[in-house]
């Protein structure tokens, strides 16, 4: 300790207050008082809020406002009042809550509020490429904004946390889906997913093995079904396997071993990541033939055009069908059934983005040197930075890491 009080005053640097400038922007960041937009959702498929009241009181104590457009949160069951009264100003103006400095909304925004922006302002949203226009794309760039694909962001461990949250609560919610199915009160053959004494256990059989499929086999498991997964890749089985600590039928993909099971499945889980190179469906319309009436089919792998032959894009209020006598669910974005679980799960990942950025002093900064922030970056000052989405729609692009290294 006194060898520090020596040291810093035989600096005449620090003596005086004198320092040299780069050093000053370094190690006297001046904070920003953000204010952040959270409009209604127009699609009445889409329940999710990005901020909970909570996150809300939070973000108010660091001097920050929020704008939320009335009944923004109703879907998930938070209240105007619920906002209110942790600070937030709760605006009737569609417009007015667009015109923020930060819009942060779930789904991406349509053609309307494209043109309702101010421009040069922050935009953190889902981006959903596959299903996006050029003409999305041409609205942000010519609005000048910042585009942040939430999907996208990756944390200190190089993860994506919002998509392994939201996969996380669609699986355990897919399992939950079909044993309402496979209920005689929705219509089903009156079995109970999962076992008792004296009684065969209901088996699921699960396509795919990352975060959908491992929590959607936990929570199979958890309810005594006989589980079994199906992957290409050994080292992702294995990972699954470690994951849920419990000994699990699996295989890759042997067509006969998969079409074996199929024929003794109650339930059918599509949980798979759909790769441009590989085929779009694993599932073929002849293999769902041979299923057991009544047997149910979950395809959470839909919102990517699905793995299953059978399944359609179906929204929140219509999502069962039946096929060749099998009970079909395919919706993209299962999340929103549970949405102020998956509300309090997004908030718990945008609320300390949003607290860095304010300490950092701008969203420039924070892009800068947070480099799991800049990864969910497709569209910088009006610039386009993302190279898949410049090769799909034939537009230049430059890097965002070197737009970065100039800034």
């Amino acid at each position: 300790m006194a060898e520090n009080q020596t040291s810093q005053v035989q600096n005449p640097l620090l003596r005086e207050g004198l320092m040299p400038q780069e050093e000053k922007l370094d190690t006297a960041v001046r904070r920003q008082r953000l204010v952040i937009g959270i409009p209604c959702e127009p699609d009445k498929n889409e329940s999710r809020v990005p901020l909970t009241p909570e996150a809300v009181e939070i973000l108010v104590g660091h001097g920050h406002e929020i704008l939320v457009e009335q009944n923004a949160g109703r879907s998930a069951n938070y209240s105007d009042t619920d906002y209110s009264e942790r600070g937030a100003y709760i605006l009737t103006s569609h417009e007015q809550v667009l015109r923020a400095d930060i819009v942060l909304k779930v789904a991406p925004l349509n053609k309307d509020d494209i043109q309702l922006l101010k421009g040069k302002q922050t935009v953190l949203s889902s981006l959903h490429i596959q299903s996006q226009q050029q003409e999305y794309i041409a609205g942000l760039l010519q609005k000048k904004v910042t585009a942040i694909a939430f999907e996208s962001i990756k944390d200190e461990h190089d993860t994506y946390p919002v998509v392994n949250s939201m996969s996380s609560i669609a699986g355990i919610t897919a399992i939950h889906i079909a044993a309402e199915l496979l209920s005689t009160a929705h219509g089903g053959k009156g079995v109970m997913l999962g076992g008792i004494p004296g009684i065969s256990p209901t088996e699921v059989v699960i396509l795919g093995s990352g975060t959908v499929a491992e929590y959607a086999t936990r929570a199979a498991i958890g309810l005594g079904a006989l589980v079994k997964v199906f992957d290409n890749s050994v080292h992702r089985l294995r990972r699954l396997q470690t994951n849920v600590g419990f000994p699990v039928y699996t295989s890759i993909f042997h067509p006969n071993v998969l079409e074996k099971s199929l024929r003794s499945a109650d339930v059918l889980i599509g949980a798979l990541h759909i790769r441009e190179n590989k085929p779009r469906f694993l599932i073929t319309e002849d293999m769902v033939r041979t299923m057991k009436r009544g047997s149910v089919i979950i395809d959470v792998s839909i919102d990517q055009g699905g793995c299953i032959e059978t399944s359609e894009c179906r929204p929140l209020s219509d999502p069962v069908y039946v096929k060749h006598n099998v009970i079909h669910y395919s919706v993209p974005n299962l999340p929103s059934r549970v949405a102020r679980t998956a509300s309090i799960a997004l908030s718990n990942v945008f609320l300390p983005l949003l607290l860095e950025i304010g300490e950092t002093g701008s969203i420039e900064k924070a892009i800068k040197f947070n480099t799991g922030f800049r990864n969910g970056v497709y569209i910088f000052n009006g610039i386009l930075t993302s190279k898949t989405i410049a090769d799909l729609f034939s537009l230049p692009f430059q890097d965002i890491n070197l737009l970065m290294a100039a800034f």
